[in-house]
């Protein structure tokens, strides 16, 4: 099996390459440390399994899977995150990743997700499982009507660098848009999240994972 890792950090991508190398079915094929170089490898290596994080730079995972599925339909994708939020988890299923596997798991748990997915067979860990049931039954309307899911791909990278603690200003240099836009932007984003500040809006993204800035 041909594996493709796509992680932020260099140890990371290490250590997985190492202990992937050990089972005698696996190879590593390539490494990416962004968004952009995981779909562009992606394309050109046509790996069996690729597993990505979710919050890397320039492009996060959910987008890297959402172009890597437009250019390979059957691409078998596990996201491999620190973050198990409904938000998360249900964006990057719907992005097309067939498994969800968190860092905190035992490796072993890894390569049953990658010998699951080769099956074209989901796998999603015990505890992101769980939480997905358990939101479904106390809430089975509110996942759906969660507005997050209403968030662009440049409204959530606005929140995440709000989130981080960029003024408007600096949100606005970062994406190329003038100050006056960036600051139109977070006022609909807040309107649309029904939330009034931003210390809240940055709890928020903490608490739903769309940041990993830690308080």
């Amino acid at each position: 099996m041909k594996i493709l890792i796509a992680d932020s950090l260099g140890i990371v991508r290490q250590g997985l390459r190492v202990l992937l190398e050990k089972q005698d079915d696996m190879e590593v094929i390539g490494e990416a440390q962004d968004g952009r170089a995981t779909v562009r490898l992606a394309k050109e290596l046509l790996p069996d399994v690729i597993i990505t994080d979710i919050k890397m730079p320039d492009l996060d995972g959910i987008r890297a899977t959402q172009l890597i599925r437009r250019h390979i339909p059957d691409a078998r994708i596990i996201a491999l995150s620190r973050y198990h939020s409904n938000y998360l988890v249900i964006e990057m299923l719907r992005a097309g990743a067939l498994g969800y596997v968190l860092k905190s798991c035992l490796f072993d748990e890894l390569i049953m997700a990658i010998r699951t997915v080769m099956k074209n067979q989901r796998y999603l860990s015990p505890q992101v499982a769980d939480v997905l049931v358990e939101n479904y039954i106390k809430h089975p309307t509110t996942m759906q009507d969660n507005p997050l899911h209403t968030l662009t791909d440049r409204e959530r990278q606005i929140v995440h660098l709000l989130a981080e603690g960029r003024s408007t200003k600096q949100v606005g240099s970062h994406l190329g848009i003038s100050p006056k836009t960036a600051d139109a932007n977070r006022r609909h984003i807040m309107k649309k999240l029904r939330i009034c500040s931003l210390a809240e809006l940055t709890k928020y993204a903490i608490r739903e994972g769309l940041t990993s800035v830690e308080v």
